[in-house]
């Protein structure tokens, strides 16, 4: 009886998203460590987005610099974990590390004043703003780090969805109990979530290593284009075989960065993302400041919008995501947000009101989260193990808090001057429309990449070395 139910949830499954049967036991651990990752992040979201207004919306630009800084200064130190550690080890570390950082915090804000409050929480707002990326980025390398081109583009929309749960339940959770039990007291749980996820991690690793990734030499002119320089990847480990560390520079991320131009590609992308969802999200701080008084208000009303997004965003991943990738392609799917940008921006200079703000924010988050995010993750794919954890990373943390910068401090600027909300809303209809380029421009390296990549596979399982014409 047993058996019979679980071939007929396989069967569901295989109706919903386009992954064989070896595939499917890695696809559900990856998807319940998104689950936990995102769960403890949506717990932290809201307290997070709450202390940055109690600390004084004028105050945000600084607290996007002290971000950067510390960007800045870990990016490094993971960096120089990833060189000498094994994956499973250096992952299971980081998380752990974060959930340690919570105990801390939740003693700290337990046991201050008021005023200590909001000084630590200013802190918390910079410390969130670094767990929220590494947290999320490290899991996305791991994947990139499992899963081959082809597979990322079929069972990533569906991974994603995992995580999507997980964020709508601890938003839901959040906003149920925030005003009865206290917002501080929900740090525990968000601990124990991220152990949950080192749990998953492990569990992940053992049943889907890593594909061996093989750097094709440049006097292969017929397999390797060094004007990206990406490495082909293919899944061929030995059950039981014992993960290296992955070796290198802990400088390696930037150096590799700056010497290709699809990584310099995907860091355009990251940068006009996060400009424009800063400028978003300042008007965001605004609205919620003017419309609610008290500060359990303001946390439940993020936390509302959040179980919003999640349910949209969860119905697109389940249904839709990848269905619409491998119909559009990469390139078209990334186009798909900025597009969304161009119009939500227009419309909001158009008419700033708080419902145009909410369905705004809501479709594109959605749109990130559903078919953005993993369409982007399947970039990676292609590039070596080196490039997927410290360049990722990089890209991802401090290129990502770079652009917080720029629109935080152009924002700042702008109202400085005497710019109206309305007004700022339509400076970001032409990096919207920048934006549209690059995802194009990336979708065509990308696919360059994997046909590639596929064309090494079938050469080294005929036992063909690399450079060898094709018969």
């Amino acid at each position: 009886m047993a058996q019979a139910g679980l071939e007929e949830v396989r069967r569901l499954l295989r109706r919903i998203v386009d992954v064989r049967d070896d595939e499917l036991h890695a696809m559900l651990l990856a998807c319940a460590y998104f689950f936990f990752v995102l769960a403890g992040y949506y717990i932290i979201r809201p307290l997070r987005d709450e202390m940055a207004v109690a600390g004084g919306v004028s105050n945000l630009p600084w607290l996007f610099t002290g971000t950067l800084t510390v960007m800045l200064a870990v990016n490094p130190l993971f960096a120089a974990l990833v060189a000498k550690l094994p994956r499973v080890l250096f992952v299971s570390l980081t998380y752990r590390f974060f959930a340690l950082n919570l105990l801390v915090f939740y003693i700290l804000l337990s046991s201050s004043s008021e005023a200590q409050n909001i000084w630590i929480g200013r802190v918390f707002y910079v410390w969130a703003s670094v767990f929220n990326l590494f947290v999320v980025s490290v899991f996305w390398a791991f994947m990139a780090d499992t899963f081959r081109p082809d597979q990322g583009k079929r069972i990533f929309g569906f991974i994603a969805a995992g995580g999507t749960l997980g964020g709508l339940s601890a938003s839901a959770l959040t906003a149920g109990l925030a005003e009865y039990l206290g917002p501080i007291n929900l740090l525990l749980a968000a601990a124990l979530l991220l152990e949950a996820a080192v749990q998953s991690m492990l569990r992940l690793s053992k049943t889907a290593p890593p594909p061996i990734t093989v750097s094709i030499p440049e006097s292969s002119p017929s397999v390797e284009n060094p004007a990206y320089n990406l490495p082909a990847t293919f899944p061929a480990v030995e059950p039981g075989t014992r993960e290296s560390p992955i070796g290198g520079s802990a400088f390696a991320g930037i150096r590799n960065l700056l010497g290709s131009p699809y990584l310099m590609g995907i860091a355009a992308y990251m940068l006009l993302f996060t400009i424009t969802a800063t400028f978003l999200y300042f008007q965001q701080a605004e609205i919620a400041e003017s419309y609610f008084t008290s500060r359990p208000m303001r946390t439940a009303f993020f936390a509302k919008i959040d179980v919003l997004v999640n349910l949209l965003t969860l119905l697109i991943q389940i249904f839709l995501a990848g269905k619409v990738i491998r119909l559009l392609g990469i390139g078209l799917t990334l186009a798909l947000l900025p597009a969304l940008c161009i119009a939500g921006f227009s419309a909001l200079g158009l008419s700033g009101t708080l419902a145009v703000l909410i369905i705004f924010q809501a479709l594109r988050r959605a749109a990130n989260f559903a078919l953005a995010r993993p369409a982007r993750e399947v970039l990676y794919t292609v590039l070596s193990r080196e490039d997927k954890y410290k360049a990722k990373t990089l890209i991802d943390t401090f290129v990502y808090r770079g652009g917080d910068q720029i629109g935080a401090w152009s924002y700042a600027a702008m109202s400085a001057i005497g710019f109206r909300a309305a007004q700022i809303a339509f400076t970001a209809v032409p990096l919207a429309v920048a934006w549209l380029i690059v995802a194009l421009w990336l979708g065509a390296k990308q696919r360059q990449g994997a046909c590639r990549s596929a064309k090494f596979e079938r050469r080294s399982s005929n036992g063909e070395r690399p450079g060898e014409s094709e018969s």
